[in-house]
């Protein structure tokens, strides 16, 4: 009894006391998270964990060192019509996409890039400021409202985007991403880094080109430029090298086109040599019969004038095999021509559809038709240490065939597809070519400043068709109220300019590749599919047969059309209806077939509810549940 007593008379004092403890801990946790949550918003707020599969919201180096070296201030404006896409989730849904990416380079930028996003509502001020910006509307939206989805971007004098008159200052430089196509989410991150890349460039990057044709038109005989030239002038510092005199090629100039290079001297292939195994960036146009090559007669080419060109040297030490004297024809994807009054299909001049293109590459993942000419084809020597990444090629319906057999078939294309035979191969038309060059030149060894091989990577693109630069094969002039202007049919303008945009940007800018897009499919869903597919499309076949048949019987046994139905007999009425009501009954079948294909999914759908709504918070609650008990009856046992 005193022991007791004096339990009790101890007990109370020290509960109070652990009450007390309890009450000052969690007055101490306020204190101290309430502060802390305040400084991370406002400190800590670039601060992110990716937990994506494929790390989608995770930037690459490339897009870290564009960012980094940012020399002016960027100020980007998103236009996205929201009230107009609210019946387009996947367009919302995207338009998130893309916002978290612009979000996530703003915070690496550390203020050199100020974000805005705008909704243009129709007839507004912001709706005419899109359209400036170069901005193009998709039709489409609620109540046929237009759609804007696009980026806008400007330079801005100063060191920052801060101070009273930031929003007064003339922008420098504006470019814009027209519209975000979901198609290309894959290059998201390029055509993003590749905006910002551009906007810090204080002048026009430098291209070089060294032709054998006739590009640059001909002033005396009033000939223009080809419009891809023109269309390169607009965008580049175009300057035309000479073979003869070249000695080096300028380390500034971001990227070296070489079209049709046909007897270069010596010296140039060593320039172009050592140009390469610098990191420069390289594009070669060869052709086995460039049709708008006016070279004359050679005593090398007695019957034909010599329109093949070839880089034999380079492409040796390269580890690229050619052939300057094999023209891929491809009866799939034959182009039609108009040809003395008629029409026909020319096995030798290709309308390459988007089968025929690489899906992805930045370069050609958003074009749908490139018309080529009489074109070559490349292959990787057999002693090659190279890649060769497809860019266009044949349908596996091609055939290659010698140059003069093309050459000989020139009045009458049709020749061509007489005992054509496909090779069942898709031969590769462009291609980028990757890996480590050697050079071609060893015995200038000693000449200073000479590289014996290239950086590991290093890469350049190869093309086997000059003519898919001509206008002939994509542009066409028409005069309309009076103006003169260029109607465009094919995609091959874009696609030169595409190669020299995609290699003048920096190295950083050429390290992006196309990424995986958030929207993954459900491949658990699409197994059960899969197999139910198999489980039940030999019963619905059967159903669909019998139906078939049942409805043939029907018709047979109906009364002729003009007489009376009274005209059965009726047995045969007997059976007609007995054949209609098997026909109601092989229709409620085949509904229980549908059903059957998705009750698996279904079933798997109210799986996952169960887990997500019902198990895991049951899990949670027990777990509690447990850990209370543990601990009162810890308690009971301590006292």
């Amino acid at each position: 009894m005193p022991g007791s007593r004096l339990h009790r008379i101890f007990s109370t004092p020290l509960r109070l006391t652990r009450r007390a403890v309890l009450y000052a801990g969690l007055v101490l946790l306020v204190l101290v998270f309430v502060p802390l949550i305040v400084a991370s918003s406002r400190w800590l707020h670039a601060s992110r964990i990716d937990l994506t599969t494929d790390q989608l919201y995770t930037l690459t180096p490339g897009t870290l060192h564009i960012v980094d070296t940012l020399q002016r201030p960027l100020r980007l404006t998103l236009y996205f019509s929201d009230h107009a896409t609210r019946d387009l989730p996947q367009l919302r849904s995207y338009e998130q996409r893309v916002r978290e990416m612009l979000q996530e380079m703003v915070a690496r930028s550390h203020g050199r890039i100020r974000l805005q996003v705008i909704d243009p509502v129709p007839y507004s001020d912001d709706e005419a400021s899109a359209e400036g910006g170069g901005l193009t509307a998709a039709n489409g939206g609620s109540n046929g409202e237009r759609v804007f989805f696009g980026l806008a971007g400007s330079a801005m004098s100063g060191g920052n985007l801060d101070g009273d008159n930031a929003e007064d200052r003339v922008p420098e430089k504006t470019l814009a991403i027209a519209f975000f196509d979901p198609a290309r989410e894959a290059f998201l991150e390029y055509d993003i880094a590749k905006l910002l890349y551009e906007l810090n460039q204080v002048s026009k990057p430098s291209i070089g080109v060294i032709s054998s044709l006739p590009v640059d038109g001909n002033p005396v005989l009033s000939e223009q430029p080809w419009t891809v030239m023109q269309q390169l002038g607009q965008l580049f510092d175009v300057k035309t090298l000479n073979p003869a005199t070249l000695k080096q090629v300028d380390e500034h100039m971001k990227v070296l086109l070489l079209i049709q290079p046909k007897r270069l001297p010596p010296d140039a292939q060593y320039a172009i040599d050592q140009y390469v195994l610098r990191g420069g960036h390289l594009v070669v146009f060869v052709d086995p019969d460039a049709e708008l090559d006016n070279t004359p007669y050679t005593a090398d080419s007695p019957t034909f004038p010599d329109h093949g060109s070839d880089l034999p040297r380079l492409f040796a030490a390269w580890g690229v095999s050619y052939d300057p004297n094999k023209i891929v024809l491809d009866r799939a994807r034959a182009l039609q021509i108009e040809l003395a009054g008629s029409s026909l299909n020319h096995p030798a001049m290709l309308d390459l559809g988007e089968q025929e293109l690489n899906r992805n590459d930045v370069v050609t993942a958003s074009l749908q038709r490139l018309n080529v000419s009489t074109t070559g084809y490349f292959d990787l020597a057999p002693d090659a240490h190279t890649r060769l990444i497809p860019l266009l090629q044949s349908s596996a319906e091609a055939e290659v065939v010698p140059t003069q057999r093309v050459l000989d078939a020139s009045n009458d294309p049709a020749t061509l597809l007489q005992n054509y035979k496909a090779d069942g191969a898709h031969y590769v038309l462009a291609a980028r070519l990757r890996g480590t060059f050697g050079s071609a030149f060893p015995e200038r060894a000693a000449l200073p400043g000479h590289l014996v091989h290239s950086a590991p990577n290093a890469e350049v693109i190869l093309v086997a068709d000059t003519d898919l630069l001509s206008d002939r094969l994509w542009v066409e002039p028409q005069t309309i109220l009076g103006e003169t202007m260029m109607r465009v049919f094919a995609n091959n303008g874009d696609f030169a300019i595409n190669l020299v945009d995609n290699l003048s940007g920096s190295s950083a800018l050429l390290s992006i590749r196309g990424r995986s897009t958030s929207q993954r499919p459900f491949t658990r869903v699409q197994a059960l599919r899969n197999v139910a597919d198999q489980k039940f499309l030999q019963k619905e076949q059967e159903l669909e047969q019998e139906l078939a048949d049942t409805r043939r019987r029907l018709d047979e046994l109906q009364p002729a059309k003009g007489s009376h139905a009274s005209t059965a007999t009726a047995e045969q009425r007997r059976e007609i209806e007995q054949f209609r009501k098997r026909q109601l009954a092989i229709n409620k079948e085949l509904r229980d077939v549908q059903h059957q294909l998705n009750a698996e999914i279904d079933a798997l759908g109210l799986r996952l509810k169960f887990i997500n709504i019902v198990l895991v918070p049951a899990l949670v609650v027990l777990i509690g549940l447990l850990y209370g008990w543990r601990r009162n009856r810890y308690s009971r046992q301590r006292r």
